[in-house]
């Protein structure tokens, strides 16, 4: 797999607004005005929607044609925001490179991510702000304004710098780094699965022995020669990034599931000094930062978290 790592050089840059809506029809009224300008600036209509919602949208526009559907978060990548966030930004860098200029994107709370308390969408949204930090897109995310979770409201107003009001796209005051959010509300840690299948401590020494591991489970399972290649290549940057940055000493363990698919985490006692690693694309003549980035790319999930034990890298790749 090709990896590219070229930030975007165009001078426009993300702008990231949150509206809130009292019903569907509310909602509907506030979208269609955003994709009339946006058609009439010329630009393209990234949509990431209810199904429901962009079927009403088409119709309001009265255009079969023009909307861009992105993919919807959906299955076990989705419990991790930051993956839906690096996931969106690698659709949006394709699609605006094409385009060569700014993009519209509309997007939608969906309440079956919420989780149990709804902090799902402060961490995709704080993750947004980095991953899609040098894109040129117009994102509008909307929020019911009555959610299931308070969090949702809360990390939205901290997470978004402007506020759809009235039509208007005003300053937020209440708008924090990224990083400050996610100081005040942590990723979560993933769902526990159980024992691993393999379980191996290693140093700086024997990454060839991480990746010789990797290597034999890929092969037991059902991957081909160059998704096999991707998954090796992954788990070792995140290892090295784990003995080289956070401690001498760091584990490896390996799922096999049902044989067919592979999960792998590496943990190390070192500090997660940021919180969201590896989601915006390092410069070329960047020395380092390349290893979660390339990473992220190459497997469905990746997702990082921090507790009083260290730093944790849970990664999921497909065949």
């Amino acid at each position: 797999m090709r990896i590219e790592t070229t930030r975007s050089a165009v001078a426009f840059r993300l702008e990231h607004a949150a509206g809130y809506h009292r019903s569907d029809a509310d909602l509907l009224a506030q979208l269609v005005p955003l994709a009339l300008a946006a058609i009439e600036r010329g630009e393209p209509v990234a949509v990431a929607l209810r199904p429901g919602t962009e079927r009403a949208l088409h119709e309001e526009l009265g255009r079969p044609a023009g909307l861009i559907p992105l993919s919807r978060p959906d299955g076990p990548n989705s419990a991790s925001g930051q993956t839906v966030a690096a996931h969106r930004a690698l659709e949006l860098r394709e699609l605006t490179s094409t385009t060569g200029g700014p993009v519209t994107l509309l997007t939608e709370h969906i309440t079956t991510l919420d989780g149990a308390d709804g902090s799902f969408w402060t961490e995709f949204d704080a993750a947004v702000n980095v991953a899609l930090a040098e894109l040129p897109v117009r994102m509008t995310c909307f929020y019911p304004e009555l959610p299931l979770h308070l969090e949702i409201l809360d990390g939205s107003r901290r997470n978004h710098p402007l506020l759809l009001v009235g039509g208007q796209m005003l300053h937020n005051p209440e708008h924090l780094y990224p990083r400050d959010v996610l100081a005040m509300r942590p990723a979560p840690a993933p769902a526990l699965l159980g024992p691993p299948d393999l379980r191996m401590t290693f140093s700086a020494w024997q990454l060839h022995e991480v990746r010789r591991a990797v290597e034999a489970a890929v092969l037991e399972a059902d991957y081909g020669p160059a998704r096999a290649e991707d998954l090796v290549l992954a788990v070792n940057e995140v290892a090295t990034n784990a003995v080289e940055h956070g401690a001498p000493e760091a584990e490896l363990a390996i799922w096999t599931g049902n044989g067919s698919e592979l999960v792998c985490e590496v943990h190390d006692h070192g500090v997660l000094a940021d919180p969201l690693p590896g989601l915006q694309a390092p410069h070329p003549s960047d020395p380092r930062g390349r290893g979660v980035w390339i990473a992220r790319q190459l497997c469905d999930s990746l997702h990082v978290w921090a507790d009083r034990r260290g730093t944790h890298v849970r990664m999921h790749a497909t065949p």
